[in-house]
């Protein structure tokens, strides 16, 4: 019986120690998993998220400026009803046309939205071709503030996707190597889709008017 303080104060300090070493052992675990990268692909697909809430923004933006243009355009230039008709109607199907930042991992979605704007693009382009017959609209103030305001517009959706496809590549990259890949399979994170980029595509459509 001599022997039972000895035995507590000996079981006291043993579970002392196994605590402090639970302790450690947690503190030591979550160190190790934030230098392997836990926290990266989360990170990762928030900006690019983020980079894709940009480009919408932006081609948004585009979509804003149509209607005056096309108005302008119009007052000047109205026996170019089938040019303009084609600009309303691609404008209203790119702008039906979203995809969510939950729906970047379907390529589909994106082609499919990218190859709307892509006819939108095309459509201005044949829109703001026709105002070289027309000197007077070429002159037009407000004529030459959208001028402005659409090649500002088309140089901040280069931009604007530039950076989504930099920030999806960082993302995919981060999940197909190691240790990203380990933590991807744990998540379930599938990799982004991107923009179909060719060098021509990444440089913004000439506006001249």
């Amino acid at each position: 019986m001599r022997f039972a303080p000895v035995l507590r104060l000996h079981n006291a300090v043993h579970r002392q120690i196994s605590l402090a070493f639970s302790l450690v052992s947690v503190l030591a675990a979550s160190l190790v998993l934030s230098g392997c990268g836990i926290n990266t692909i989360p990170t990762l697909e928030e900006s690019a998220k983020g980079a894709w809430s940009e480009v919408q923004n932006q081609y948004q933006r585009r979509a804003e400026l149509i209607p005056n243009l096309v108005e302008t355009v119009k007052g000047y230039a109205h026996q170019e009803r089938e040019v303009l008709t084609q600009v309303v109607e691609a404008r209203a199907k790119a702008t039906q046309i979203k995809v969510t930042a939950d729906q970047l991992t379907d390529p589909e979605a994106l082609r499919k939205f990218q190859e709307a704007q892509s006819q939108l693009s095309g459509a201005l382009g044949r829109l703001i071709a026709i105002s070289e017959n027309y000197p007077d609209l070429k002159s037009n103030q407000n004529f030459l503030a959208l001028q402005s305001q659409l090649e500002g517009t088309e140089n901040r959706i280069a931009v604007a996707r530039r950076d989504y496809i930099q920030a999806v590549q960082a993302y995919n990259t981060e999940t197909r190597t190691f240790p990203g890949r380990f933590w991807a399979m744990i998540y379930g994170a599938k990799p982004m889709a991107t923009f179909a980029t060719t060098e021509e595509n990444q440089r913004p459509p000439p506006v001249k008017f």
